[in-house]
């Protein structure tokens, strides 16, 4: 009752209950971003009030406005949106074939957008265009001391290069042999399940790869645990990951003992 009774929360619900604020995701977007207006429409959402939309593509949608925006120059800006909107963008939408992209796809954009905005503002520094930019030009730009997501750069320039917007460049890609999309639920647990019972592989190994898959643990960060993080206390095994120690049930247990 007190957070239903709260400024923004209070104002919201009398314009929505009212009708002086349609009941509408586009009327919701006109609100000041933040986790109040995101909370009362995820409510609507789960309601029926409003119909299901994908959050995080709209949210995406916006950064790219916003970024495309803050860019000094008219041409600059001209580019980015055919790259952001035409090719980024579309392309996201096929590879998600109509499913909600996840959070981790929208990280991986912002990071190419971002690249695509840093090496044209490093161009504009040196009073330079794309469409006369050459490579030694760009390795300046690439090889600085504060250059930064050079990969994600790579993908902007290859994607110029198709375009004709930019010529006498080559910035090689590396070839990925990862997944080429997330780990899917059942997935997942099948690739726990292998790891429980392949005695075959090196415990420690097993270990990590589970900490990846049931504890969200980054490759960077299991690189640093030792075996002082693993504590046994009373027949309970615990692994310090954060600040404090989180138990870990059998046979992960086992696991981290050996």
């Amino acid at each position: 009752m007190r957070w239903l009774s709260k400024g923004i929360v209070s104002t919201v619900l009398s314009d929505l209950g009212s009708g002086r604020r349609p009941l509408t995701h586009e009327a919701l977007d006109e609100l000041l971003e933040g986790k109040v207006v995101e909370h009362i429409r995820s409510v609507l959402v789960a309601t029926g009030a409003l119909p299901k939309r994908d959050e995080q593509m709209v949210r995406l949608e916006r950064h790219v406005k916003d970024l495309v925006a803050s860019h000094a120059t008219a041409e600059g800006r001209k580019i980015l949106h055919r790259y952001a909107t035409w090719h980024f963008l579309r392309g996201l939408r096929r590879r998600s074939r109509g499913k909600d992209i996840t959070h981790y796809q929208l990280k991986v954009a912002r990071q190419h957008l971002w690249a695509a905005v840093y090496l044209l503002n490093c161009l504009a520094d040196q009073n330079l265009a794309l469409e006369t930019c050459r490579q030694t030009d760009l390795a300046r730009g690439m090889t600085s001391g504060d250059a930064r997501l050079c990969q994600e750069a790579g993908h902007f320039v290859r994607w110029a290069l198709s375009q004709k917007i930019a010529r006498d460049l080559t910035f090689p890609a590396e070839r990925w042999n990862g997944p080429s999309q997330p780990m899917d639920e059942e997935a997942r647990w099948a690739a726990a399940r292998r790891l429980l019972h392949e005695d075959t592989l090196k415990s420690k190994d097993r270990l990590a790869d589970l900490l990846l898959l049931l504890y969200a643990q980054w490759p960077a960060a299991n690189s640093r645990l030792t075996v002082d993080h693993i504590k046994e206390t009373d027949g309970a095994v615990r692994i310090r990951l954060g600040a404090d120690p989180v138990d870990v049930p059998s046979p992960v247990a086992e696991l981290a003992l050996q």
